[in-house]
């Protein structure tokens, strides 16, 4: 259970311990967890977590994503940039692809301080700025984690923080792609944001992305898109 502090009193405190400029932001700052309810999309959203073994990219999955133009958002961890430079600028030049971050090294956030969690957040925000000539706005934080400091630091650097409300699981081994297309499917509604992985972690998700964008959305009368369209989407009278 997160530990809630007063927002005034947090946010002076993260102002004065490290020196960060006050970057308003419309609003109370919140984790976003889904779109409008009625609009008559899904955002896909895949990690880019550091791995030990492996390539670190899914490169099936992106082909498939690429050949049949399927809008999707990436968050992509400092370390893993750091040993993807040629796939960060594909990913970068894809018109229908979103980019956002998702810490530096891939901590446990609520393990750190105030300093150290903006540290964090910022590694990957300042290498595509800097490398890439790319401003990132959206933040997922690793593994899902995250306390009111977190959320304090993210209102203050501007970002906002995307979570989302469907967990596919496809980093679990022992899951088939049946079980994960039906744990998908069965929650997918209407601005649903949907989490899996494109770092090869997720030995099934190219399957279960082809069967929920080909089958499973269209069926929904639901369309893929990325987190900034679908917190802009306006649904149409006739949607």
């Amino acid at each position: 259970m997160r530990r809630h502090v007063p927002r005034c009193l947090l946010i002076g405190v993260l102002l004065a311990a490290t020196h960060m400029p006050f970057v308003p932001i419309d609003g109370v700052a919140q984790v976003i967890t889904s779109g409008p309810p009625a609009c008559p999309g899904v955002a896909l959203t895949f990690d880019l977590c550091p791995v030990r073994k492996g390539s670190g990219y899914d490169q099936p999955l992106m082909d498939y994503l690429i050949t049949h133009r399927i809008p999707a958002t990436f968050f992509m961890s400092g370390k893993w940039m750091a040993k993807h430079g040629p796939e960060v600028d594909h990913l970068l030049s894809t018109d229908f692809f979103e980019v956002g971050t998702h810490g530096d090294v891939h901590a446990h956030l609520p393990m750190h301080d105030a300093d150290e969690q903006r540290t964090e957040i910022l590694g990957p925000v300042k290498i595509l700025r800097d490398r890439y000539a790319h401003e990132a706005t959206l933040f997922r934080p690793p593994y899902g984690e995250y306390n009111d400091v977190t959320v304090a630091v993210v209102q203050l650097l501007g970002l906002q923080f995307i979570q989302w409300n469907i967990e596919s699981g496809d980093p679990d081994p022992t899951l088939t792609a049946e079980q994960i297309l039906t744990r998908v499917a069965k929650r997918t509604k209407p601005g649903s944001i949907i989490v899996f992985h494109a770092n090869g972690k997720g030995k099934q998700t190219r399957h279960v992305i082809e069967q929920l964008t080909s089958n499973v959305l269209p069926r929904k009368g639901l369309r893929p898109m990325t987190v900034s369209e679908l917190l802009a989407c306006t649904p149409s009278p006739h949607d």
